[in-house]
């Protein structure tokens, strides 16, 4: 495999405004390609906007959903990656010719549809189905993988998916700033987005605080360094319906170091050189080659009932 330039993006989606969507996507695109990107990742349902959906019926729902891929957004999606030269991953709700619905996350470029993931444990919206598979392909020779915001919460997800053959996996997220049972959790007040020009100060003590960028050090550094990968993590910027969302959007290495990190409160995006040699120096490549699932492949695959409790949600 050769080095390979991957860039993360953040940015303020708009409720269902999927022409608003997609034409910062065309920008941010065409950023990262003049940095030399040949990649680059966006957020969960960057293309439809995503937790205003928690009010949708199922109507409206399938108003706002896609075909895969012949839906208008795929066919606009790829139009811009064919106009940038550049593989371009990005998020939305699928629906089927039956009306069963999904959240789904792309990876197209200039000759079409690459991947197509569907979130493995989906709540934002009652009327989506959860997917059944792992989603594994390859870009420039690398093979890549998707899991979707809660996806990555279940470590068993990670480490599936590398078991797979995936030594990059993107992270697409809407995620922090939203109340949980952890201490510090909670969400940020939207007036401190408004007033950011004014008082930047105390808005990043909230987003780099435990209710933000705190809480994800907690968990995805590790994500990264266990499983000896590169992960891609997007996530948006501003207000996303009525919560405020941080962005944070970061590439980081097998080792669990930030290679690039969306530090500004714009639109944006950051780039960073993926080099392979890093996938077998770091600690989690040896940690997989000692695993033992003679004792624990029973215990891992014992019968077990899903349950998806979000404690944001549960409150709405």
């Amino acid at each position: 495999m050769q080095k390979i330039k991957i860039s993360t993006a953040q940015f303020e989606n708009r409720n269902g405004d999927k022409d608003y969507n997609l034409s910062v996507i065309d920008t941010l695109a065409k950023k990262a390609a003049d940095e030399g990107a040949q990649v680059v990742a966006f957020h969960e349902c960057s293309i439809t906007g995503y937790t205003f959906a928690r009010h949708l019926n199922k109507e409206q729902m399938l108003d706002l959903a896609e075909i895969i891929p012949e839906g208008p957004s795929i066919i606009r999606l790829q139009e811009i990656a064919a106009k940038h030269n550049i593989t371009i991953l990005a998020g939305l709700f699928e629906k089927e010719k039956d009306d069963s619905l999904y959240k789904a996350y792309l990876c197209v470029d200039k000759t079409g549809l690459i991947a197509k993931h569907r979130k493995l444990h989906p709540f934002i919206n009652p009327h989506l189905n959860p997917g059944n598979a792992y989603t594994v392909f390859e870009i420039h020779g690398w093979k890549c993988g998707i899991l979707i915001c809660y996806d990555n919460n279940i470590i068993e997800n990670v480490r599936a998916t590398v078991l797979l053959g995936a030594d990059i996996i993107f992270m697409p997220h809407v995620t922090m700033c939203t109340p949980s049972t952890r201490p510090g959790a909670g969400f940020v007040d939207p007036e401190l987005w408004y007033n950011r020009e004014n008082d930047p100060t105390s808005l990043r003590l909230e987003f780099d605080g435990m209710k933000g960028r705190d809480w994800l050090m907690k968990w995805l550094p590790s994500r990264a360094y266990d499983n000896a990968i590169f992960a891609v993590f997007s996530n948006p910027i501003g207000m996303d319906d009525d919560q405020l969302k941080n962005g944070c959007s970061m590439i980081l290495d097998p080792f669990g170091d930030i290679l690039a990190e969306c530090r500004s409160f714009d639109d944006s995006i950051v780039t960073a050189t993926i080099s392979p040699e890093k996938l077998t120096q770091a600690g989690g490549h040896r940690y997989r080659k000692a695993r033992r699932p003679d004792l624990y492949g029973g215990i891992l695959g014992q019968d077990h009932e899903s349950e998806l409790n979000v404690v944001w949600l549960a409150g709405k």
